[in-house]
């Protein structure tokens, strides 16, 4: 009888080429390029629970992710310092927020085009902009600047079972949030506990663009915002 048998052979090979073969490319550059650091947190999402609530009740189709697009890009405008890229010796801030999200596609690709100009987008027209990137995205139709512009980028897997996780940056910009699934977890609340409804925050951003304080600083502010929303 054989205790440790020999290895399976290899059953398949997947070439590291095409659309995979970039977005490998890609993925080592930005790690190499940028000095990657990232924060986490956690948040009380009950407020955008409530929000989503209040306005399915009046009509309006929102979805959670929506309501984090909207929070982060008001904060962002707060913290200019992380809206912006890195650029040979420079760092280029920008007044506009180009947000980029983040689109799982069929055939394990990735795709992050910019909606461009977020932070003048009303809550629909968040939506209705992250939709259309969304269809245009599976159908192969984004434009190149649309795909290589954006100032701050967003990456949710909050329909997965990953509570927290330390999303790469796309570089050159200086910052990435990955937004983790919803856990009800028990908090302490007036000397008892309650369950709250808690979501995962990672923030990584580029040190030498932005030192961990201002990361901290931004990061407890975009908490904060989340948990006293407002639409």
């Amino acid at each position: 009888m054989t205790v440790n048998p020999a290895p399976a052979p290899v059953s398949r090979t997947v070439p590291l080429r095409g659309a995979r073969g970039m977005i490998a490319d890609k993925m080592v550059a930005s790690l190499h390029d940028a000095a990657q650091l990232t924060h986490h947190a956690r948040v009380d999402v009950s407020a955008l629970l409530q929000a989503k609530a209040a306005l399915a009740e009046a009509g309006v189709k929102i979805s959670i992710e929506d309501l984090l697009m909207a929070a982060l890009v008001r904060v962002l405008l707060r913290h200019p310092d992380l809206n912006g890229v890195v650029k040979g010796r420079e760092i280029l801030l920008s007044e506009a927020v180009d947000l980029c999200v983040a689109i799982a596609l069929p055939g394990n690709l990735l795709a992050a085009p910019a909606i461009f100009r977020a932070s003048e987008m009303t809550l629909p027209g968040l939506r209705a902009a992250r939709q259309d990137l969304a269809a245009r995205a599976k159908a192969n139709k984004l434009t190149v600047p649309e795909m290589t512009g954006g100032t701050f980028t967003i990456s949710n897997l909050g329909l997965s079972r990953v509570e927290h996780f330390t999303p790469i940056l796309n570089t050159p910009q200086i910052a990435v949030l990955g937004v983790g699934r919803i856990v009800e977890t028990a908090v302490p609340v007036d000397g008892g506990a309650s369950f709250r409804p808690m979501a995962g925050l990672s923030l990584t951003f580029d040190h030498r663009a932005v030192d961990g304080a201002p990361a901290a600083n931004f990061l407890t502010d975009l908490c904060d915002d989340i948990e006293g929303y407002v639409p």
